[in-house]
């Protein structure tokens, strides 16, 4: 994107053209006379008239000094008096510069107003809910535009479902109906529909009708690759290696520089036991991409997932030795050699992790192999001289420790150790952050307090903090005007957090604001549907005297969460709810 916003020249065409009928002869000026003589004429109803011209171009001058927020709301104030959808859409381009989401959003659903048929609109409304975790409205978007005759991209938006650990049920049900009224077998869309249908189903665990959905589909489109990767994959995921044998080998053959499928048929090949055959599908596909060392990393999990340490030992031991050696082949030498009941050099390998992503897990892997050995003191032996060794780390290795001393029922020490490192780290808020939570879990809201607030008063624009202390003002105590104004703050800092969200619907409905909390909660549940959240709305839908609502919500959620605290907690105090 270009650093200013010049005026588009077919944009300043259309909307001067407007203005032609106005124009007056270029003549000197007459006397001006004492009263104005346009004071009784009728307003200006078409065409840019000084007011328009005037917003515009103070719009361009925005966009030309940086202020692109300014300038994008002044091409939607004159986009919308002039229904011009050239404007309109410099006002997104103007706001997704500013990185302004929630103005992004509200321009581009003024824009889909003026142009529903238009695909630029939904597909930028389909991002925008994809970003805040809202999956239905991505959803409804894609299906628009493939009504339209768009790409919906809708095999891929299941995977991306599918691997978020997203609620499944009202996506199917938005599918279902989709393929019901409009998914007839001749529109051009319709494999993806069904691809996409069949994924979700079988990740619901409804297998028989995904399957059934899938042969009907090879009955229509045998030659499509996408339909035999789709059958291998679910066959893989339902435990029938030999059915997904058949499916890889046949997309293999429509299909034969698909990696995806030797993966897979790899894959079924050792689920069948054997390895033997395995090898040569994984030696192929080694051979065809040498020096991609994820590839390899890749494939070496395969067998180790499939207890096949010997092939993986091969695989990672060249890249062991690599001049730059990726931290994920230590890692997976280190649980070969747990695995084989060499400690000594499963902790060579895992203390060979460099810092990075992978640090704190590496390190993880080694002390719970000690401490499976009944070897808790050397397991925090070796993490006190990794304090030593990485001292910038050393906060986050004290984390680690007290989370393990945790599991081991050994909460004294934990509190000791985490009192002993914040003197020591007297700077590190997140040891006061993870010392605040251990507050609150034993009921000192006092203490938490004290610590989320030293945390604030170090970091101001520390989100989670000014959240947990919000929420726990508001829900533990009295005081919710003071914890408005922190969860406001945080909102400010993270407009599409769920957990943000659900907070500031839960405090408005604390201060009676129960219409004002509704569309954050919506938003929240929509994005993180846990039954903390299911709980808030169900309490909130029933004040609003959304009496049917709040029950199927209640009945959704006493089926998708095995345990329920706030749920239960809340039928209990609401007892007509099960009524």
């Amino acid at each position: 994107m270009r650093a200013s916003l010049p005026l588009s020249t077919l944009a300043l065409a259309s909307l001067l053209s407007l203005t032609a009928c106005q124009g007056l002869p270029m003549t000197a000026a007459p006397e001006r006379p004492a009263t104005d003589p346009m004071a009784g004429a009728p307003p200006i109803e078409k065409g840019l008239d000084a007011d328009g011209l005037a917003t515009l171009l103070t719009a361009e001058f925005a966009g030309q000094r940086g202020d692109y927020q300014r300038a994008s709301r002044d091409y939607l104030k004159v986009a919308e008096r002039y229904d011009s959808i050239e404007l309109i859409e410099r006002a997104a381009l103007a706001a997704r510069f500013a990185d302004d989401r929630e103005l992004l959003e509200s321009i581009t659903q003024q824009w889909q107003r003026l142009a529903p048929d238009a695909e630029a609109p939904m597909r930028l409304l389909g991002s925008l809910a994809l970003q805040r975790g809202d999956w239905e409205e991505a959803l409804k978007q894609r299906l628009a535009l493939i009504e339209q005759g768009g790409q919906g991209e809708l095999t891929d938006f299941a995977n991306m479902v599918i691997d978020q650990g997203v609620a499944l049920d009202p996506l199917l049900e938005r599918l279902h109906r989709f393929l019901d009224e409009r998914g007839h077998r001749q529109h051009p869309q319709y494999p993806d529909i069904v691809l996409a249908t069949a994924q979700l189903e079988a990740a619901s665990g409804n297998t028989d009708a995904a399957q059934a959905r899938l042969e009907s589909l090879s009955n229509d489109y045998p030659e499509l690759p996408q339909l035999w990767l789709a059958r291998s994959n679910i066959a893989i995921e339902n435990d029938r290696p030999a059915a997904a044998r058949e499916a890889a080998q046949r997309g293999l053959e429509l299909a034969p520089d698909d990696d995806r499928f030797i993966l897979l048929l790899a894959q079924s090949e050792l689920m069948l036991g054997n390895p033997d055959r395995a090898e040569v599908q994984t030696d192929t596909l080694l051979a065809r991409h040498p020096d991609n060392e994820d590839l390899r990393l890749a494939v070496a999990q395969l067998y180790l997932d499939e207890d096949r340490p010997a092939p993986a030992r091969r695989l990672l031991l060249p890249l062991a030795n690599a001049e730059t050696p990726p931290p994920r082949a230590f890692i997976q030498l280190g649980q070969i050699a747990a695995e084989a009941g060499e400690t000594d050099n499963a902790l060579l390998y895992y203390r060979q992790v460099p810092t990075g992503e992978q640090f704190i897990p590496s390190r993880l892997l080694a002390a719970r192999m000690l401490i499976e050995e009944n070897r808790l003191d050397d397991a925090r032996e070796f993490l006190r001289i990794e304090r030593l060794r990485h001292e910038a780390q050393a906060p986050d290795l004290v984390s680690l420790e007290v989370e393990l001393l945790d599991d081991e029922g050994l909460d004294a020490q934990a509190d000791r150790l985490l009192d002993r490192s914040i003197e020591t780290y007297p700077d590190t808020t997140h040891l006061r952050y993870l010392r605040a939570m251990r507050a609150f879990e034993d009921g000192n809201i006092e203490a938490m307090e004290r610590d989320l607030q030293r945390v604030i008063d170090h970091e101001p624009d520390n989100a989670t903090a000014l959240n947990a202390l919000g929420y726990t003002l508001a829900d533990t105590t009295e005081r919710h005007a003071q914890a408005r104004k922190l969860i406001e703050r945080a909102h400010e800092l993270e407009p599409d957090n769920p957990a943000i969200l659900d907070s500031l619907g839960w405090v408005h409905h604390k201060l009676g604001n129960h219409e004002r909390a509704l569309p954050y909660l919506e938003r929240a549940y929509a994005a993180m549907p846990d039954q903390e959240v299911a709980a808030h709305l169900i309490e909130v839908l029933w004040e609003l005297d959304r009496r049917d609502e709040a029950r199927r919500l209640l009945d959704e959620s006493m089926e998708r969460f095995e345990t329920r605290p706030r749920i239960d907690e809340l039928i209990n105090r609401l007892p007509d709810l099960t009524r």
